[in-house]
């Protein structure tokens, strides 16, 4: 088995390119989907989370608001690092145990990740390899501002707001084994991943990777 990480800059679309990946037979979890499970009321993160951050961040039904979490953790640097302490250990320990199980199901196939701070948080070294997904910058913008429903110059502000917790995207490219530029069509970008994964398939066909 393959241990595949999928990352890249804000809006630079991750989950389109790990949804082509899973076209192609990559077996997919996304981390932000895993996140938001250990973040349901009655789980200890959650219970962590709202402890550090506040009641004021919950929804009437006592969900986590998502948008007030952001805005609070995005505020100041310690914050987002105060939040990273208590969610990644949780969201690496439940991809830690999904790879292992695709492993026993699939020991010639590739486990995939996608995730926005595989880098950041030290954990690049859990894969074989790592792929980036890079965008221009005024498209990266336009997303975001659409996804959002903010204005272009709003959705200026919160990337370079959230960006300041992260990596450049021309340092995450300079870590990367393959870069994917999702700047063009979809079908250049499609055409990018079939050549990704076939490599991948590659290298997870390797005897060192069987069993």
């Amino acid at each position: 088995m393959l241990r595949v990480g999928l990352t890249g800059g804000m809006a630079c679309g991750k989950s389109a390119v790990a949804e082509m990946f899973a076209g192609e037979g990559a077996h997919i979890i996304l981390a932000d989907q895993i996140a938001h499970q250990l973040m349901r009321p009655g789980q200890p993160v959650y219970e962590q989370v709202v402890k550090h951050f506040g009641r004021d961040i919950l929804q009437a039904d006592g969900a986590i608001d998502r948008a007030k979490l952001a805005e609070k953790a995005f505020g100041e640097p310690s914050r987002v690092q105060e939040l990273n302490r208590i969610v990644h250990p949780a969201v690496i320990a439940e991809q830690e145990k999904w790879m292992a199980e695709q492993a026993s199901k699939y020991p010639a196939g590739i486990a995939m990740v996608e995730a926005a701070l595989i880098l950041e948080a030290g954990v690049g070294r859990r894969f074989d390899k790592i792929v980036v997904v890079t965008c221009a910058p005024e498209q990266c913008l336009r997303r975001f501002a659409v996804r959002t429903k903010l204005s272009l110059e709003q959705a200026k502000t919160e990337i370079e707001r959230r960006m300041a917790a992260q990596m450049s995207p021309a340092e995450k490219t300079k870590a990367a084994d393959f870069v994917i530029d999702n700047s063009g069509a979809f079908a250049a970008t499609a055409e990018q991943v079939r050549q990704v994964y076939q490599k991948l398939l590659a290298e997870a066909a390797k005897p060192a990777r069987a069993g």
